[in-house]
């Protein structure tokens, strides 16, 4: 073999290590290339579940505060309005000491025995009346108003010419208020609306 055919070996060996490693290197790259990538996703896929995570949070946190919110207004109201029942069953009690006073109205002369029972009875309802002040139980004692059936249950209606039409004439019951809602609603009479000039039907 001439020394000229051992250089051309030795070159094509060189080319083809040379061959080799580039090959070789460019395998590596698209590997790690291949790993990038596959990084890259998962990297994207955790981001992504942690947005969905947070979110997940800020809505339960959210949800948290609106039942939380919720129970203390059930709370208040409960505060409020667990005097209810109790007022509803004293209230017959102001109504009959309303009605012994009344008894007694125009009996003044019969003796001194009257005018003390009565006098006693309207203390002892103001007194009654008082208590139940203190503790925001209101009366409704509509006379003169307007009707309003969100407050007033209407019992009949009159005829009455000095009262504007619909307006309350008359309370047959008082109604009552606790923490400005409605306990009892008051029973009214109202004024009705006089007919119209009559038309001579002969003429």
């Amino acid at each position: 073999m001439s020394a000229d055919e051992n250089r051309n070996e030795q070159v094509e060996e060189e080319l083809n290590k040379a061959a080799e490693a580039a090959t070789a290197d460019d395998e590596v790259e698209s590997e790690a290339d291949e790993e990038q990538g596959a990084s890259r996703t998962e990297t994207e896929a955790l981001e992504a579940k942690v947005k969905e995570y947070q979110e997940q949070m800020l809505r339960s946190q959210a949800e948290m505060q609106n039942v939380r919110r919720r129970a203390e207004i059930d709370v208040e109201k409960a505060h409020k309005f667990a005097l209810e029942k109790f007022v509803k069953e004293l209230l017959p009690v102001a109504d009959s000491l309303e009605k012994a006073v009344e008894s007694t109205e125009g009996h003044e002369s019969e003796g001194e025995v009257v005018a003390n029972i009565r006098e006693g009875v309207e203390m002892t309802l103001t007194l009654f009346t008082n208590s139940l002040q203190k503790f925001n139980v209101k009366q409704l004692n509509p006379v003169g108003e307007p009707f309003d059936p969100q407050q007033h249950e209407a019992m009949s209606m009159v005829s009455a010419p000095d009262a504007e039409p619909n307006t309350i004439v008359a309370v047959v019951q008082k109604g009552y208020t606790l923490n400005d809602r409605l306990v009892r609603p008051a029973m009214v009479v109202i004024a009705k609306a006089e007919s119209g000039p009559k038309v001579d039907e002969q003429a």
